[in-house]
């Protein structure tokens, strides 16, 4: 998805984002061009208090996936589990290009689904020996720490100073429903690549604005960064513009821009999701559904 953003090889992706009295809720579409062209949008409710208070998934809702050469539906998924596994997905791939290639510690900020899945990807693209699991809640992470230890064989170890972690860890990825930053310039070190994964609405905000403005900031999808990352809050205190981008990660992967340019060099990757994503996972489950007769065929009535 993102080789083809790069590459122009897309129908452009947009987002709207709409809020609601107990949460709020994402529309995204685009679509891509190869190997045929589909179009795809998805539609979530972000609902931070459904689980403790009505046993709920916080995020919900669906994509739907049309021929993008006359407009024919195609296929509707639940979108959870492709908006959860595909972020990890792009974090994975940002590392590959971005991280130092001897990093092998890692702070996780939020320990829910999203956060194990993040490990998970990480550790598909780099030898980790050494896990920080930070989550306000002390049992979630402590939850954390026990599974993924297990899982991957791993030392995970639950941290209440933030900074202290931090500042060891080579890979940090914040994946939370912050509405207040709360890494710090101070805290990173020199070499360390940060995939900031929560921000995806204008009020979410993770990083300080003057660590964006100081490192080298890697987008997913450029304008999208600018309204609702990280990015858009380094804008808005007048500490950056869309100018001092580096790059979209889709020009990375290609190889019209470099990656990494030194050992010490900081890098922040701003992951707002793109709707390219979406439609790239969903193109692919359906084409392997219509293969081994997978999920259920329905007609609209006529």
């Amino acid at each position: 998805a993102f080789r083809l953003h790069a590459e122009n090889k897309i129908l452009s992706p947009d987002l709207l984002h709409i809020v609601a009295v107990k949460g709020d809720f994402h529309v995204k579409a685009g679509g891509i061009t190869e190997p045929r062209t589909y179009f795809g949008l998805k539609c979530n409710g972000g609902f931070f208090r459904n689980k403790v208070k009505f046993g709920l998934p916080n995020i919900q809702g669906l994509i739907l996936l049309y021929d993008g050469e006359n407009g024919s539906p195609l296929a509707i998924f639940e979108s959870g589990d492709i908006t959860i596994k595909r972020t990890g997905a792009a974090t994975a791939a940002a590392v590959k290009y971005l991280a130092p290639e001897n990093a092998d510690t890692v702070t996780i900020c939020g320990c829910g689904i999203q956060g194990r899945v993040q490990l998970r990807s990480i550790a598909q693209v780099r030898t980790i020996k050494n896990v920080f699991a930070y989550d306000i809640n002390r049992e979630i992470a402590a939850k954390f720490s026990e599974e993924m230890s297990g899982e991957l064989d791993i030392r995970v170890s639950t941290v209440s100073e933030l900074a202290k972690a931090v500042s060891q860890s080579r890979i940090c990825v914040t994946c939370t429903p912050a509405r207040e930053y709360f890494i710090k310039k101070e805290y990173i070190s020199d070499g360390a690549f940060i995939a900031a994964v929560g921000a995806d609405s204008p009020e979410k905000q993770e990083l300080e604005p003057e660590l964006t403005a100081s490192c080298k900031v890697v987008t997913d999808i450029l304008e999208q960064c600018a309204h609702v990352g990280e990015l858009h809050h380094a804008i808005k205190n007048n500490l950056m513009t869309k100018k001092d981008v580096y790059a979209e990660l889709g020009e990375v992967i290609t190889g019209t821009k470099s990656g990494r340019g030194s050992d010490e060099e900081k890098i922040i990757y701003d992951a707002t999701g793109t709707a390219l994503q979406d439609v790239a996972a969903a193109a692919y489950i359906y084409e392997k559904s219509l293969k081994e007769n997978i999920g259920e065929v329905f007609q609209f009535p006529e």
